[in-house]
Protein backbone atom coordinates (compact mmCIF):
# COMPACT_ATOMS: atom_id res chain seq x y z
CA UNK A 1 0.00 0.00 0.00
CA UNK A 2 2.76 2.44 0.94
CA UNK A 3 4.50 1.80 -2.38
CA UNK A 4 1.34 2.44 -4.36
CA UNK A 5 1.33 -1.04 -5.86
CA UNK A 6 -2.17 -1.93 -4.69
CA UNK A 7 -5.17 -0.59 -6.57
CA UNK A 8 -8.86 -1.25 -6.01
CA UNK A 9 -11.05 -0.79 -9.06
CA UNK A 10 -14.37 -1.78 -10.59
CA UNK A 11 -12.96 -1.37 -14.10
CA UNK A 12 -12.67 -4.87 -15.58
CA UNK A 13 -10.54 -3.67 -18.48
CA UNK A 14 -7.53 -3.76 -16.15
CA UNK A 15 -7.71 -7.55 -16.56
CA UNK A 16 -6.45 -7.11 -20.11
CA UNK A 17 -3.05 -6.02 -18.85
CA UNK A 18 -2.81 -8.53 -15.99
CA UNK A 19 -0.43 -11.49 -16.16
CA UNK A 20 -2.27 -13.38 -13.43
CA UNK A 21 -5.88 -13.20 -12.22
CA UNK A 22 -6.99 -14.77 -8.93
CA UNK A 23 -10.74 -15.19 -8.41
CA UNK A 24 -11.72 -14.92 -4.73
CA UNK A 25 -15.48 -14.47 -4.45
CA UNK A 26 -18.08 -15.84 -2.01
CA UNK A 27 -19.66 -19.25 -2.56
CA UNK A 28 -22.77 -19.22 -0.33
CA UNK A 29 -25.80 -21.50 -0.29
CA UNK A 30 -29.21 -20.94 -1.80
CA UNK A 31 -32.32 -21.12 0.37
CA UNK A 32 -32.57 -24.73 -0.78
CA UNK A 33 -29.14 -25.34 0.83
CA UNK A 34 -27.67 -26.09 -2.60
CA UNK A 35 -24.52 -24.35 -3.89
CA UNK A 36 -24.81 -20.80 -5.18
CA UNK A 37 -21.87 -20.28 -7.51
CA UNK A 38 -23.34 -17.25 -9.25
CA UNK A 39 -20.50 -15.05 -7.95
CA UNK A 40 -17.92 -17.43 -9.43
CA UNK A 41 -19.76 -17.49 -12.75
CA UNK A 42 -20.07 -13.69 -12.89
CA UNK A 43 -16.40 -13.17 -12.04
CA UNK A 44 -15.18 -15.83 -14.46
CA UNK A 45 -17.28 -14.40 -17.29
CA UNK A 46 -15.65 -11.00 -16.79
CA UNK A 47 -12.18 -12.56 -16.73
CA UNK A 48 -12.93 -14.59 -19.87
CA UNK A 49 -14.34 -11.51 -21.62
CA UNK A 50 -11.13 -9.58 -20.97
CA UNK A 51 -8.82 -12.56 -21.42
CA UNK A 52 -5.50 -12.09 -23.16
CA UNK A 53 -3.12 -14.84 -24.37
CA UNK A 54 -0.58 -16.07 -21.84
CA UNK A 55 -2.72 -15.26 -18.84
CA UNK A 56 -2.74 -17.33 -15.64
CA UNK A 57 -6.18 -17.66 -14.01
CA UNK A 58 -6.58 -19.18 -10.55
CA UNK A 59 -9.81 -19.87 -8.70
CA UNK A 60 -9.54 -19.74 -4.89
CA UNK A 61 -13.21 -19.82 -3.91
CA UNK A 62 -14.28 -22.98 -2.10
CA UNK A 63 -16.47 -25.02 -4.41
CA UNK A 64 -17.49 -28.54 -5.45
CA UNK A 65 -15.07 -30.86 -7.27
CA UNK A 66 -15.15 -30.19 -11.00
CA UNK A 67 -15.96 -26.49 -10.95
CA UNK A 68 -12.66 -25.38 -12.48
CA UNK A 69 -12.70 -27.99 -15.22
CA UNK A 70 -16.42 -28.15 -15.97
CA UNK A 71 -17.42 -24.51 -15.49
CA UNK A 72 -14.45 -22.19 -15.93
CA UNK A 73 -12.47 -24.00 -18.62
CA UNK A 74 -15.30 -23.97 -21.24
CA UNK A 75 -15.73 -20.20 -20.80
CA UNK A 76 -12.17 -19.62 -21.99
CA UNK A 77 -12.19 -22.36 -24.62
CA UNK A 78 -15.24 -20.68 -26.18
CA UNK A 79 -13.02 -17.65 -26.76
CA UNK A 80 -10.28 -19.65 -28.44
CA UNK A 81 -8.03 -20.21 -25.43
CA UNK A 82 -6.00 -23.43 -25.36
CA UNK A 83 -5.25 -24.51 -21.82
CA UNK A 84 -1.59 -25.23 -21.18
CA UNK A 85 -0.56 -23.37 -24.34
CA UNK A 86 -1.80 -19.77 -24.45
CA UNK A 87 -3.85 -19.92 -21.27
CA UNK A 88 -3.17 -21.40 -17.84
CA UNK A 89 -5.85 -22.43 -15.36
CA UNK A 90 -5.58 -23.73 -11.80
CA UNK A 91 -7.43 -24.08 -8.52
CA UNK A 92 -5.83 -23.19 -5.19
CA UNK A 93 -8.14 -23.03 -2.17
CA UNK A 94 -7.75 -20.25 0.32
CA UNK A 95 -6.66 -21.28 3.81
CA UNK A 96 -7.35 -18.47 6.23
CA UNK A 97 -8.08 -18.83 9.93
CA UNK A 98 -9.38 -15.48 11.23
CA UNK A 99 -7.89 -14.56 14.58
CA UNK A 100 -5.05 -17.07 14.30
CA UNK A 101 -1.82 -15.28 15.19
CA UNK A 102 0.37 -18.35 14.58
CA UNK A 103 -0.60 -19.44 11.08
CA UNK A 104 -0.96 -16.60 8.60
CA UNK A 105 -0.92 -16.43 4.81
CA UNK A 106 2.83 -16.78 4.43
CA UNK A 107 3.37 -19.84 6.67
CA UNK A 108 0.20 -21.78 5.86
CA UNK A 109 0.94 -24.41 3.17
CA UNK A 110 -0.79 -23.74 -0.14
CA UNK A 111 -2.28 -26.49 -2.33
CA UNK A 112 -2.30 -25.94 -6.10
CA UNK A 113 -3.87 -28.07 -8.82
CA UNK A 114 -3.57 -27.05 -12.46
CA UNK A 115 -5.32 -28.27 -15.59
CA UNK A 116 -1.90 -29.25 -16.93
CA UNK A 117 1.55 -29.66 -15.42
CA UNK A 118 2.53 -26.25 -16.79
CA UNK A 119 -0.59 -24.68 -15.27
CA UNK A 120 0.40 -26.11 -11.88
CA UNK A 121 3.99 -24.99 -12.26
CA UNK A 122 3.06 -21.40 -13.05
CA UNK A 123 0.46 -21.18 -10.28
CA UNK A 124 2.94 -22.60 -7.78
CA UNK A 125 5.59 -20.14 -9.00
CA UNK A 126 3.21 -17.25 -8.32
CA UNK A 127 2.39 -18.36 -4.78
CA UNK A 128 5.98 -19.23 -3.85
CA UNK A 129 6.79 -15.53 -3.99
CA UNK A 130 4.82 -15.02 -0.77
CA UNK A 131 4.15 -18.47 0.72
CA UNK A 132 6.74 -20.71 2.36
CA UNK A 133 5.39 -24.07 1.17
CA UNK A 134 3.38 -24.77 -1.97
CA UNK A 135 2.12 -28.30 -2.68
CA UNK A 136 1.29 -29.23 -6.27
CA UNK A 137 -1.39 -31.89 -6.79
CA UNK A 138 -2.44 -33.71 -9.94
CA UNK A 139 -5.56 -31.75 -10.84
CA UNK A 140 -7.94 -28.95 -9.84
CA UNK A 141 -10.44 -31.62 -8.69
CA UNK A 142 -7.99 -32.93 -6.11
CA UNK A 143 -7.41 -29.43 -4.74
CA UNK A 144 -11.15 -28.70 -4.73
CA UNK A 145 -12.01 -31.89 -2.85
CA UNK A 146 -9.07 -31.49 -0.46
CA UNK A 147 -10.43 -28.11 0.64
CA UNK A 148 -13.91 -29.51 1.19
CA UNK A 149 -12.53 -32.48 3.09
CA UNK A 150 -10.62 -30.16 5.42
CA UNK A 151 -13.82 -28.38 6.39
CA UNK A 152 -15.98 -31.52 6.45
CA UNK A 153 -13.41 -33.06 8.81
CA UNK A 154 -13.83 -30.19 11.23
CA UNK A 155 -17.61 -30.13 10.83
CA UNK A 156 -17.97 -33.85 11.55
CA UNK A 157 -15.63 -33.82 14.53
CA UNK A 158 -17.40 -30.84 16.08
CA UNK A 159 -20.67 -32.71 15.60
CA UNK A 160 -19.20 -35.72 17.38
CA UNK A 161 -18.12 -33.51 20.29
CA UNK A 162 -21.57 -31.93 20.35
CA UNK A 163 -23.24 -35.33 20.47
CA UNK A 164 -20.90 -36.31 23.30
CA UNK A 165 -22.17 -33.24 25.17
CA UNK A 166 -25.75 -34.40 24.61
CA UNK A 167 -24.88 -37.85 25.92
CA UNK A 168 -22.99 -36.48 28.92
CA UNK A 169 -26.05 -34.40 29.77
CA UNK A 170 -28.14 -37.57 29.96
CA UNK A 171 -25.45 -39.33 31.98
CA UNK A 172 -24.85 -36.45 34.36
CA UNK A 173 -21.18 -36.19 33.40
CA UNK A 174 -18.78 -33.34 32.60
CA UNK A 175 -18.07 -33.24 28.86
CA UNK A 176 -14.83 -31.29 29.16
CA UNK A 177 -13.43 -33.72 31.73
CA UNK A 178 -14.20 -36.66 29.44
CA UNK A 179 -12.56 -35.03 26.40
CA UNK A 180 -9.49 -33.92 28.35
CA UNK A 181 -9.09 -37.44 29.70
CA UNK A 182 -9.30 -38.90 26.18
CA UNK A 183 -6.81 -36.28 24.93
CA UNK A 184 -4.09 -37.72 27.18
CA UNK A 185 -3.75 -40.50 24.61
CA UNK A 186 -0.64 -39.49 22.63
CA UNK A 187 -1.71 -41.12 19.36
CA UNK A 188 -4.85 -41.66 17.31
CA UNK A 189 -6.89 -38.92 18.96
CA UNK A 190 -7.44 -35.22 18.28
CA UNK A 191 -9.57 -33.30 20.78
CA UNK A 192 -12.56 -31.31 19.56
CA UNK A 193 -14.86 -29.48 21.95
CA UNK A 194 -18.61 -28.87 21.88
CA UNK A 195 -20.21 -25.48 21.41
CA UNK A 196 -23.52 -23.73 20.77
CA UNK A 197 -23.38 -24.61 17.08
CA UNK A 198 -21.08 -23.88 14.17
CA UNK A 199 -20.57 -20.56 12.43
CA UNK A 200 -18.51 -18.63 9.94
CA UNK A 201 -18.69 -18.75 6.17
CA UNK A 202 -16.86 -22.07 5.76
CA UNK A 203 -17.66 -24.86 8.21
CA UNK A 204 -21.50 -24.65 8.13
CA UNK A 205 -21.60 -24.08 4.35
CA UNK A 206 -18.89 -26.06 2.58
CA UNK A 207 -20.06 -29.60 3.45
CA UNK A 208 -23.26 -28.89 1.50
CA UNK A 209 -21.19 -28.33 -1.65
CA UNK A 210 -19.77 -31.84 -1.42
CA UNK A 211 -23.09 -33.44 -0.44
CA UNK A 212 -24.80 -31.72 -3.41
CA UNK A 213 -22.14 -32.91 -5.86
CA UNK A 214 -22.40 -36.46 -4.56
CA UNK A 215 -26.19 -36.45 -4.96
CA UNK A 216 -25.66 -35.61 -8.63
CA UNK A 217 -23.47 -38.71 -8.77
CA UNK A 218 -26.09 -40.91 -7.11
CA UNK A 219 -24.46 -41.04 -3.68
CA UNK A 220 -25.84 -39.74 -0.38
CA UNK A 221 -23.17 -38.33 1.94
CA UNK A 222 -24.87 -39.62 5.09
CA UNK A 223 -22.10 -38.65 7.49
CA UNK A 224 -22.22 -35.04 6.31
CA UNK A 225 -26.00 -34.87 6.65
CA UNK A 226 -25.92 -36.30 10.17
CA UNK A 227 -23.18 -33.89 11.27
CA UNK A 228 -25.14 -30.94 9.91
CA UNK A 229 -28.28 -32.14 11.70
CA UNK A 230 -26.50 -32.42 15.05
CA UNK A 231 -24.70 -29.09 14.75
CA UNK A 232 -27.89 -27.27 13.73
CA UNK A 233 -29.69 -28.70 16.76
CA UNK A 234 -27.29 -27.14 19.26
CA UNK A 235 -28.95 -23.69 19.57
CA UNK A 236 -32.16 -25.41 20.69
CA UNK A 237 -30.20 -27.47 23.18
CA UNK A 238 -28.64 -24.30 24.59
CA UNK A 239 -32.12 -22.83 25.10
CA UNK A 240 -33.07 -25.99 26.99
CA UNK A 241 -29.98 -25.63 29.20
CA UNK A 242 -30.84 -22.03 30.06
CA UNK A 243 -34.48 -22.90 30.71
CA UNK A 244 -33.62 -25.84 32.97
CA UNK A 245 -30.98 -23.87 34.87
CA UNK A 246 -33.46 -21.07 35.54
CA UNK A 247 -36.19 -23.52 36.55
CA UNK A 248 -33.88 -25.06 39.12
CA UNK A 249 -33.72 -21.61 40.69
CA UNK A 250 -37.50 -21.21 40.47
CA UNK A 251 -37.15 -18.69 37.66
CA UNK A 252 -38.92 -18.66 34.32
CA UNK A 253 -37.25 -17.98 30.99
CA UNK A 254 -40.09 -15.62 30.16
CA UNK A 255 -39.03 -12.29 31.65
CA UNK A 256 -35.57 -13.48 32.69
CA UNK A 257 -32.67 -11.05 32.21
CA UNK A 258 -30.14 -12.85 30.03
CA UNK A 259 -26.69 -11.35 29.48
CA UNK A 260 -25.01 -13.07 26.54
CA UNK A 261 -21.24 -12.94 26.32
CA UNK A 262 -20.12 -12.94 22.71
CA UNK A 263 -22.08 -13.01 19.46
CA UNK A 264 -19.20 -13.62 17.02
CA UNK A 265 -18.94 -17.15 15.66
CA UNK A 266 -15.48 -17.70 17.19
CA UNK A 267 -13.10 -16.20 19.73
CA UNK A 268 -11.01 -13.16 18.97
CA UNK A 269 -12.90 -11.98 15.87
CA UNK A 270 -15.89 -9.80 15.05
CA UNK A 271 -17.32 -12.03 12.32
CA UNK A 272 -20.99 -12.89 12.95
CA UNK A 273 -21.66 -14.78 9.70
CA UNK A 274 -23.73 -17.89 10.45
CA UNK A 275 -23.02 -17.37 14.15
CA UNK A 276 -25.18 -19.69 16.28
CA UNK A 277 -25.27 -16.95 18.92
CA UNK A 278 -27.64 -14.93 16.75
CA UNK A 279 -30.13 -17.78 16.47
CA UNK A 280 -29.91 -18.33 20.21
CA UNK A 281 -30.61 -14.66 20.96
CA UNK A 282 -33.61 -14.72 18.63
CA UNK A 283 -35.00 -17.81 20.36
CA UNK A 284 -34.43 -16.31 23.81
CA UNK A 285 -36.42 -13.24 22.80
CA UNK A 286 -39.16 -15.45 21.36
CA UNK A 287 -39.39 -17.10 24.78
CA UNK A 288 -39.89 -13.70 26.38
CA UNK A 289 -36.43 -13.20 27.84
CA UNK A 290 -34.89 -9.74 28.18
CA UNK A 291 -31.68 -10.10 26.20
CA UNK A 292 -28.53 -7.98 26.20
CA UNK A 293 -25.05 -8.87 25.03
CA UNK A 294 -21.42 -7.91 25.46
CA UNK A 295 -18.84 -8.46 22.73
CA UNK A 296 -15.64 -6.41 22.41
CA UNK A 297 -15.55 -7.09 18.66
CA UNK A 298 -19.20 -6.54 17.68
CA UNK A 299 -20.60 -3.10 18.63
CA UNK A 300 -24.10 -3.77 17.27
CA UNK A 301 -26.10 -6.63 15.84
CA UNK A 302 -29.59 -7.17 14.43
CA UNK A 303 -31.55 -9.84 16.31
CA UNK A 304 -34.98 -10.76 15.01
CA UNK A 305 -35.23 -7.50 13.09
CA UNK A 306 -34.25 -5.39 16.11
CA UNK A 307 -30.85 -3.77 16.50
CA UNK A 308 -29.09 -4.49 19.76
CA UNK A 309 -26.04 -2.52 20.84
CA UNK A 310 -23.30 -4.14 22.87
CA UNK A 311 -23.28 -3.22 26.54
CA UNK A 312 -20.24 -2.65 28.69
CA UNK A 313 -19.40 -5.73 30.71
CA UNK A 314 -19.11 -4.59 34.32
CA UNK A 315 -19.72 -5.90 37.82
CA UNK A 316 -23.18 -4.37 38.05
CA UNK A 317 -24.46 -6.05 34.89
CA UNK A 318 -23.01 -9.40 35.88
CA UNK A 319 -24.67 -9.24 39.27
CA UNK A 320 -28.01 -8.03 37.89
CA UNK A 321 -28.42 -10.75 35.26
CA UNK A 322 -30.60 -13.75 36.01
CA UNK A 323 -28.32 -15.74 33.73
CA UNK A 324 -24.96 -15.01 32.12
CA UNK A 325 -24.77 -17.06 28.93
CA UNK A 326 -21.28 -17.60 27.50
CA UNK A 327 -21.61 -18.04 23.73
CA UNK A 328 -18.18 -16.94 22.48
CA UNK A 329 -14.97 -17.53 24.42
CA UNK A 330 -13.31 -14.17 23.74
CA UNK A 331 -9.95 -13.83 25.51
CA UNK A 332 -10.94 -10.38 26.81
CA UNK A 333 -13.53 -11.81 29.20
CA UNK A 334 -12.43 -12.37 32.80
CA UNK A 335 -14.11 -15.71 33.43
CA UNK A 336 -13.13 -15.98 37.08
CA UNK A 337 -14.70 -12.59 37.72
CA UNK A 338 -17.78 -13.62 35.77
CA UNK A 339 -18.22 -16.77 37.85
CA UNK A 340 -17.61 -14.83 41.05
CA UNK A 341 -20.28 -12.17 40.40
CA UNK A 342 -22.97 -13.90 38.33
CA UNK A 343 -25.73 -15.75 40.15
CA UNK A 344 -26.02 -18.24 37.28
CA UNK A 345 -23.65 -19.02 34.41
CA UNK A 346 -24.47 -21.21 31.42
CA UNK A 347 -21.18 -22.02 29.72
CA UNK A 348 -21.35 -23.33 26.15
CA UNK A 349 -17.59 -23.04 25.54
CA UNK A 350 -16.04 -24.95 28.48
CA UNK A 351 -14.14 -21.84 29.60
CA UNK A 352 -15.23 -22.12 33.24
CA UNK A 353 -13.91 -25.65 33.60
CA UNK A 354 -11.61 -25.69 36.62
CA UNK A 355 -12.89 -22.40 38.06
CA UNK A 356 -14.24 -22.97 41.59
CA UNK A 357 -17.88 -21.98 42.12
CA UNK A 358 -20.74 -22.73 44.53
CA UNK A 359 -22.74 -25.82 43.62
CA UNK A 360 -25.34 -25.11 40.96
CA UNK A 361 -23.91 -21.77 39.85
CA UNK A 362 -22.49 -23.08 36.58
CA UNK A 363 -24.28 -25.16 33.97
CA UNK A 364 -21.91 -26.45 31.31
CA UNK A 365 -22.50 -27.86 27.85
Amino acid sequence: LNRGRYEATSDFTVLERSDAVVICVPTPLRKSQDPDISFVVAAAEQVATHFRPGQLVILESTTYPGTTEELLLPMFQARGAKVGENFFLAFSPERIDPGNTTFKVNNTPKVVGGMTAECSRLAALLYRQIIDQVIEVSSPKVAELAKLYENVFRNVNIALANELALMCRHLGMNTREVIDAAATKPFGFTPFYPGPGIGGHCIPVDPNYLAWKMRLNGYEARFIHLAQEINRSMPNFVIELVDEALNERRRCLNGARILALGVAYKRGVGDIRESPALEILVKLREHGAEVSYADPYVPAVVVGGIELKAVELNDQRLAAADCVLILTDHPEFDYRRIVELASLVVDTRSVTYGIPAPEGRITRL
